[in-house]
């Protein structure tokens, strides 16, 4: 079930390239593992997703991810993951990266806080009988090797700052849903 509110409708064209994951394939429920153990889903362990991405645009200086969840029902949807600062040669982040200490991640990248207001990867706890919700995991492709965004700043100022630096976004999409 879709509610027709497509999180990028308001952003800049970006030219698209390709995200890949040996966790979840688009379109397809995420694994138990991707849950919300931390929310109280039975079998959940808040692991983020294995990424690879290639066919980045030309002049590629980072990378960001997000885990983003529009269906969730707030007017602002609800932040899952944000990671900053992944450097341009970079190009996958292994199952489980944004764990508290974010160990999967490379040198310089840092995880900001999610909606739960931890700086890591909770996974996907949606509401009891709301029905499906997806989750858009996607990689951007940015212009600056920094954005300059301090590691406390809120998921909506850190894709604020995105939006201006965007080259390419690569997007696969995860669905979630608990029963009434």
């Amino acid at each position: 079930m879709s509610y027709g509110n497509d999180p990028f409708a308001g952003l800049p064209p970006a030219a698209s390239f390709t995200v890949t994951s040996t966790t979840v394939n688009d379109g397809d429920p995420f694994p138990a593992a991707q849950m919300s153990g931390a929310f109280g889903v039975p079998g959940g362990e808040d692991r983020s997703p294995q990424l690879s991405w290639s066919g980045a645009p030309e002049g590629t200086q980072s990378y960001a991810v997000t885990v983003y969840d529009p269906d969730a029902p707030t007017q602002s949807g609800f932040w899952h993951w944000s990671v900053a600062n992944i450097p341009a040669g970079v190009t996958s982040l292994p199952e489980g990266a944004g764990d508290d200490a974010g160990s999967g991640l490379p040198d310089g990248a840092f995880q900001l806080r999610n909606d739960g207001g931890g700086a890591r990867f909770i996974g996907a706890a949606p509401p009891a009988g709301h029905g499906p919700h997806r989750y858009f995991i996607t990689v951007h492709a940015l212009d600056v090797a920094d954005l300059g965004v301090p590691a406390d700043a809120s998921p909506a100022f850190f894709n604020f700052n995105i939006a201006s630096h965007i080259l390419g976004r690569a997007t696969l999409v995860a669905t979630a849903e608990i029963p009434a």
